[in-house]
């Protein structure tokens, strides 16, 4: 549900690995993939997989699984959507960025399980049906009814999955990282590789990443192995990718700052924390967003 970048890599790497998928996603996506399939464009592999598409929530019925891909501004929307057509024991997993979606999405569909997942790839749209992989691919995701089913299909799909009793706090070192990356990749419309060497954009990283750890700490979240060293692998591992709020804004879309950056200033806001150097991104994004297109 939401078949953009994360979902039709996922969706494909299943449905490549012989499992009946269905891609819910804009009708320009729909069109390319029924008339030519989707175009999987990765490191190892260039392929045209054929699968089912559409653009009705109502293609969630029957589903065993559903992954929620819709960014965190349509959470609620998008599971007031398919709820009329899920089955009672389809797991609903959300591979969207923030730390909040799956208790907001709980909310929506109180009688479903939902679990949380943490999303670790680069991919974007190239183009209509055609998905492009710059790196990585694993996802943490946490205890729910039939999680391990759906971690062993994951892996043997070649999506490496981990079940992890803290997922929250891998969330919310995600949601770090992405704090740290995303915003200055969408103002800047520049790869992370290539605005790690900016002057002075280390340095305004750290910042944003202390006031995320002091945020966190307050929260009483335990985030997990080394962060600092998590934010620096970035740009080494994923040097050509722009962040997906730098890909929202040159496409004229609605970013998802409010539940990055935006996030952090808020929950500071609310425990009393500082928070000058997230608060200078988040704004600065919103004022690219409202920007006319000519």
């Amino acid at each position: 549900m939401g078949a953009g970048a994360v979902g039709c890599y996922y969706g494909g790497m299943l449905a490549r690995a012989g499992h009946a998928v269905t891609l819910i996603a804009r009708p320009q996506h729909v069109q390319a993939i029924e008339a030519a399939g989707l175009r999987m464009e990765t490191k190892t592999f260039d392929e045209q997989l054929r699968l089912a598409a559409s653009s009705e929530p109502s293609a969630v019925q029957g589903a065993d699984l559903v992954l929620f891909c819709v960014k965190s501004t349509d959470t609620e929307a998008a599971g007031a959507q398919i709820l009329p057509f899920l089955a009672p024991d389809t797991l609903v997993l959300c591979l969207q960025n923030g730390v909040d979606n799956a208790d907001r999405l709980r909310g929506v569909l109180p009688q479903h399980a939902v679990a949380a997942a943490v999303v670790y790839v680069a991919t974007e749209m190239a183009g209509p049906g055609h998905v492009k992989h710059h790196g990585r691919g694993e996802l943490v995701i946490e205890p729910a009814a039939r999680s391990r089913a759906v971690a062993q299909a994951l892996e043997a799909a070649g999506v490496p999955t981990e079940i992890s009793d803290n997922v929250r706090g891998a969330l919310w070192a995600k949601l770090v990282l992405n704090c740290a990356y995303n915003a200055v990749s969408a103002i800047a419309q520049r790869p992370y590789g290539e605005n790690v060497q900016g002057e002075g954009i280390l340095e305004v990283m750290g910042d944003v990443v202390a006031e995320c750890l002091a945020v966190a700490a307050a929260e009483g979240v335990t985030l997990p192995g080394d962060v600092h060293a998590a934010v620096r692998k970035i740009a080494q591992t994923m040097p050509s990718q722009f962040s997906s709020t730098a890909q929202d804004l040159a496409r004229g879309k609605r970013s998802e700052i409010d539940y990055l950056n935006g996030l952090i200033v808020r929950r500071g806001q609310a425990l009393g924390i500082a928070t000058p150097a997230n608060r200078v991104l988040w704004a600065l994004v919103k004022l690219v967003e409202s920007k006319p297109r000519v």
